[in-house]
């Protein structure tokens, strides 16, 4: 069931009516949070619920496996090294099968076919489960932490409510064990949930997908990046821009929704996003873009490969490996893989370049022409590499930035007015992340000393707001995909 629903708003008011009235008995508690969780996933599709049981009960399995392994003061063995590998094989193993397997046999066919063998590829027709990269992503962190010894093994009950629970369970932010699981513990009191921020991260996440990222999708992303050729080469760009913007206003709204509705359970997630399109480096922006998927790649990635402990060459490479991989977790097609070399290519070139600086010392321009310059820079790196993300196939991608590049004029042009809405939405968009936290969070606490009538009456105005500009219906997220 989607967020911005009546299903979920019915659902929700049962589950956060029996999260409090259950939650002094701690196993009645957990057990509704996981059954609520399991009907919330298997709302598209029940089947998949034996997917995530089976993922929590091999996961668990292993953590304790792993754990009896360890030596003297958790210190690692060889029996424990193995058994964290086979862990990680068999997580990965079953995301290939579903993610992987379908791109797999096409690319050997069409491999096959450019050196004359002809190869009728059987269509395996496998269904993708939501969520499946970022539960598994989940499950790994938590066996990888107790291999390392940095965490313990949990009962099943709270590891299954963990790996399960339905606020980010499809598309995030990616959680690890230690920093929900000790949440089990606490003694919440409902009279102190911070409620105000909660409601207003939901009502931000509502407007962010259904007015602005729903909008620009329809009114000029999915029409231009279908037909690139049929729209001029100054539309296409705009189309980029545009989707520059949709994608951060629907991935962000998803996490915004999902850390607020746990806050209103009584649970604090992580933050996933910081305004990332200010950045003025691409090293800054993996800091501030998906920062739980970031920090993952970091830990269980590229550090593991070496990091920069190896040298500057083999840096470049761990580099480059890591946003390539991060690229596939996206998506199995090439396009999400030129998509991460992309950046990994720019994050080296990046850092070299960072290095020449240093060695050279004072470059002598403008120290705020500079800065201007590098947020230029890192925006259009960012913008030239989601065009390969968006588009359908490597072909669109090349068609897309030939019509850029030439400024090719128009067949079919965007209604004027329409053109003025969404450079607005994209220029306002863009702008309110120049917005200083210290405001926003002041807002915030105004807002949660004002009285409840007032509260009332601005969260009726919100969402009628919300529900007269947006579009018919709400499409799904863009990273039910992933």
């Amino acid at each position: 069931m989607l967020f911005p629903s009546v299903d979920f708003a019915v659902f929700f008011l049962v589950v956060f009516t029996g999260n409090w009235i259950l939650r002094p008995n701690r196993t009645l508690w957990l057990g509704f949070l996981l059954g609520s969780s399991f009907v919330f996933y298997g709302w598209w599709d029940w089947r998949f619920c034996f997917l995530l049981g089976g993922s929590i009960l091999f996961n668990w399995w292993m953590g304790g496996a792993v754990a009896r392994a360890l030596g003297d003061d958790r210190r690692r063995t060889d029996q424990s090294r193995w058994l964290v590998r086979a862990a990680v094989a068999t997580n990965l193993g079953v995301l290939a099968y579903f993610k992987y397997a379908e791109w797999g046999v096409r690319s050997v066919a069409d491999g096959l076919a450019s050196l004359g063998v002809a190869v009728d590829p059987p269509l395996l027709e496998i269904i993708l489960p939501l969520g499946i990269s970022f539960f598994t992503f989940q499950a790994l962190s938590y066996v990888i932490d107790i291999g390392r010894g940095t965490s313990s093994p949990l009962p099943l009950l709270p590891f299954a409510t963990y790996l399960s629970f339905f606020p980010q369970l499809v598309a995030g932010p990616i959680v690890r064990a230690n920093e929900l699981a000790p949440q089990f513990d606490e003694r919440a009191d409902p009279r102190y949930v911070e409620a105000t921020r909660a409601f207003l991260l939901i009502f931000r996440g509502l407007f962010k997908k259904v007015v602005i990222a729903d909008f620009l999708a329809t009114e000029i992303v999915n029409p231009v990046f279908a037909n690139p050729s049929s729209y001029s080469g100054l539309e296409n760009l705009v189309a980029v821009y545009a989707f520059a913007i949709q994608i951060y206003a629907d991935f962000s709204a998803y996490t915004d929704i999902a850390i607020g509705v746990a806050l209103l359970l009584g649970f604090r997630l992580p933050e996933n996003f910081n305004a990332p399109y200010i950045a003025s480096s691409l090293q800054d922006f993996w800091r501030r873009w998906h920062m739980t998927l970031s920090r993952w790649l970091r830990d269980y990635l590229y550090i593991p490969l070496g990091g920069n402990r190896l040298g500057v060459r083999r840096m470049y490479v761990n580099l480059g490996l890591t946003m390539v991989l991060g690229g596939l977790w996206h998506g199995a097609e090439w396009t999400m893989v030129i998509w991460g070399a992309i950046h990994g290519g720019f994050l080296a070139a990046e850092r070299a370049t960072k290095a020449a600086w240093h060695r050279r010392g004072v470059i002598g321009l403008p120290p705020g022409f500079v800065r201007v310059a590098q947020w230029l820079l890192t925006i259009h790196v960012v913008c030239l590499a989601w065009i390969f993300f968006r588009a359908e196939s490597f072909g669109q991608a090349m068609e897309m930035l030939g019509r850029i590049l030439s400024l090719a004029p128009a067949n079919v042009l965007v209604e004027d007015p329409i053109t003025t809405v969404v450079l607005a939405a994209i220029f306002v968009s863009l702008a309110l992340q120049f917005v200083p936290q210290r405001w926003v969070d002041e807002v915030g606490q105004r807002a949660s000393v004002a009285w409840p009538a007032a509260m009332m009456v601005a969260i009726t105005v919100l969402l009628t707001v919300t529900d007269a500009l947006g579009p018919e219906g709400v499409a799904e997220f863009i990273y039910f995909q992933f």
